[in-house]
Order: structure tokens, then sequence, then C-alpha cells
């Protein structure tokens, strides 16, 4: 018996009982569509973060003091509680590190900004007029600060699209407007474009950048820097930048070259991305675990009905064998049908897991991202899953008795 006529008479077999076979179906489709929506949510939460850590600057390289400083009786301190970078550290780089593009040195407080009869609480960002460069930052209107703003302490600002939505309800051109912030009158010259919200949830449009010099001396009153960003050249040089500014600091610091006793950390944007990535993917792979499990229990019902099919038919196995089919003819029309029934319900399980995607998208707002991979993945499964399972229940029927089948009641 030709492959093409097992076939035919497998799909017949199902045909005649199409409510016994979607309801062996239904757990290979619930399983291959939690798979593939489960796999599509993570995916899409892996490239989200990626995304929004590179709207951040994809080549931005982030300076802070380092949190494993030893102080006085071997106790260590917090990194908020740390001085060890200054203004001329910032100065160092930029003149010694050649895969640097740009660095900025930069402090922040909180703090009340208020106009008028409206006011909101936010964060004062002192930075100087390379910053926004590295953070690929525009501006919607206006103007950004000068080198001459950030020298000479100018009380001028721009506002992030939060701020000025807060400050500025009704709409109206806040360029030549005056605001203060913590008591302190500040000019602004200019609103950022929108950045929306970071990897970490936190809102970017919610800040008022001004020059370093005006936040650190009128508003803080401390010679050291919080935090210093700098950019490479390139994504490519990344690495090198970043053993670039390693260097310059500890000679900076005076400290062993080995960096054994660095005061200060430094983390690239790429680094981010791999360890949140690290962590979405951990996260994909037990989702998509959990939802594996289904499809052990589709085939365990496979099985079951199988080994039902073959009970119902013995009669007609024996009939078969009467009147030619060898025990291999009998074997593959069972597989067949297992393989079948696995197959048939791997594509409605993807159908319903594209449609659970982009129904998770639509109403909960979670973004979702579906690879082919997962989809031939699930295909390779759902053709394995209907071997395994519908093997044994096949091999049993091929090694009926011809005789004591065609007796059997």
């Amino acid at each position: 018996m030709n492959l093409s006529n097992l076939f035919r008479i497998a799909w017949k077999a199902l045909l005649r009982n199409k409510l016994r076979a979607f309801l062996t179906m239904l757990g290979i489709i619930i399983g291959v569509a939690s798979v593939i929506a489960m796999t599509a949510i993570g995916e899409g939460s892996k490239k989200s973060i990626s995304d929004q850590l590179s709207s951040m600057g994809s080549n931005m390289i982030t300076i802070r003091p380092s949190s494993n400083v030893n102080v006085s009786g071997g106790a260590r301190i917090g990194a908020s509680g740390l001085q060890t970078l200054k203004p001329q550290d910032t100065e160092a780089i930029s003149k010694g590190a050649a895969d640097v593009s740009s660095v900025s040195p930069a402090v922040q407080t909180n703090g009340q900004s208020i106009n008028g009869p409206n006011n909101w609480p936010t964060q004062l960002q002192g930075v100087n007029e390379e910053y926004f460069q590295i953070r690929d930052w525009n501006i919607s209107s206006g103007n950004l600060f000068s080198r001459k703003d950030v020298t000479s302490s100018n009380k001028v600002c721009l506002l992030g699209q939060t701020v000025y939505n807060n400050l500025f309800p009704n709409g109206e051109d806040p360029v030549g407007s005056i605001i203060r912030f913590n008591k302190v009158p500040m000019k602004i010259i200019g609103i950022l474009a929108p950045k929306g919200s970071n990897a970490f949830g936190q809102d970017q449009d919610d800040v008022i950048i001004a020059p370093f010099n005006t936040v650190q001396r009128r508003f803080l009153g401390i010679t050291y820097v919080q935090t210093i960003y700098a950019s490479s050249t390139n994504e490519n040089t990344s690495q090198q930048a970043t053993d670039q500014v390693s260097e310059i600091l500890r000679k900076q610091h005076k400290l062993p070259l080995d960096g054994s006793n660095d005061d200060f950390s430094v983390r690239t944007q790429a680094e981010l991305i791999s360890t949140m990535s690290s962590t979405s993917q951990l996260l994909t792979v037990l989702l998509s675990a959990i939802a594996g499990i289904s499809l052990i229990v589709g085939g365990i019902g496979i099985m079951n009905i199988m080994y039902v099919s073959v009970t119902e038919r013995t009669k007609e196995i024996g009939l078969r064998m009467s009147i030619g089919a060898r025990g291999k003819d009998i074997l593959y029309q069972f597989l067949i049908e297992a393989v079948l029934i696995s197959i048939t319900g791997g594509i409605l399980g993807v159908i319903l897991g594209i449609l659970t995607s982009e129904l998770v998208t639509f109403f909960l707002s979670w973004p979702t991202f579906i690879t082919e991979s997962s989809i031939i993945i699930s295909f390779i499964v759902c053709a394995v899953t209907g071997v395994f399972f519908g093997y044994y229940p096949a091999l049993k029927a091929s090694k009926l008795d011809p005789i004591d089948a065609l007796r059997y009641e």
C-alpha cells in the first residue's frame, strides 16, 4: 500500500469522528498556542528593553563612584555617599581617551518646579553641552544651552515633555518664560523632544536640564561630580573606550593600574542590554517550559485516543490483514493518524498563538514579537509528539493476529 493511500485512509478515519479528533487536538492546540504566545511576550519584552536602552544612547558609557570603596574600620558606603569623581576627571577623559567622542559631568537634585499657579515635583539635572549628543536627545523647540552657559553658571534650563505638560497645561510656548525651581528663578530656553519611559519604567521626560556649574554651585553647593556620561566613537569601540576611561581615572586617582582598588565603576549600554536580555531570556525559557507541559498533556491525549481507536477498529484491522495488508501498513496507518492529529492541532495552535499575541498587545499594551523559529520549532515538536505518543498504539495494532482480530466483538 503506497503512502498516499495511507494518508487518505487516515484522513477519512479522522473525519468519521470529527468531534473526538478535535477534542484530542485541543491539548496540542492549547500547548502550541501557549508556547508561541509566551515566547512572543518574552521576545517582545527583550526587544523592547534593548530598544529603550539604545534610545538612552547606544554608545553611552556611564561612570559612577564605586560602592565598594573601603572606609575606616573596614565598612563600606553606598555610591550616593562617595565623592571620588571630580570635574577634572571629565577634562582628563575628554583629552586623553581617543575612542571617546563626548563626555559630560552630571549632578542632580529633586525639588518643586513652579510656574505661576502650576507646580510639579521633578528632578533637576546639571550637565554640559555634550550631554545631548551622548544621549542622542534633540529638542522640539527653542535652543540647547552653550559652553558659555555652563562656564558662566547661567540660570537657563530645558524642560522635559512631562514637566512642560504640567507647568504649561494650556500648551503655550514656554521659551523665554521664567520658572522657579526650589525658589530659584530659571529662564526656559527650550523644550526637549519626548523620550518616554526607560527600561526600568522611569519617565525620562520628567526632568529639567540645566548647565552643570549652575546646578553644582547654585543648587547643591558641592565640588564633586555624581556621575560622568561619555560616548564612544561607535558601538564597536565601546570596550576600547571603557578601558581608556578606566586607565585615565586610575591615574587621576593614583590607584593601582590592575583595577584591584578602583573607586569608580564603568558600565556601557551594551553591558546593560546584555544583562537585561539575559534576564528576559531566562523568563522566556521558563514561561515556554511551563506552556510546554500542555504539549505533553496533549501527547498523552493522542496516545489515549489512539488506543481507543485501535480497540474500536480491531475487526477492521483483521479484515485488512486478511486481504493482504502487512503489519507495517497497519503501523503506518495508525502512526499517520496520530501525526495528522498532532500537525493539524499544531496549525490551529499557531493561528491561536499569533491571535493571542496580537490581543495581548492590543488590550494590555505589552510588546510582543513572534519569531519564525518559535513557529518552526512548534511544528517540529508537534510532529515528534505525534510519532512518539502514537507509535506504541500503532505498534500494538500492527501486531494483532488477523484471526483473533476478526473474531473480536
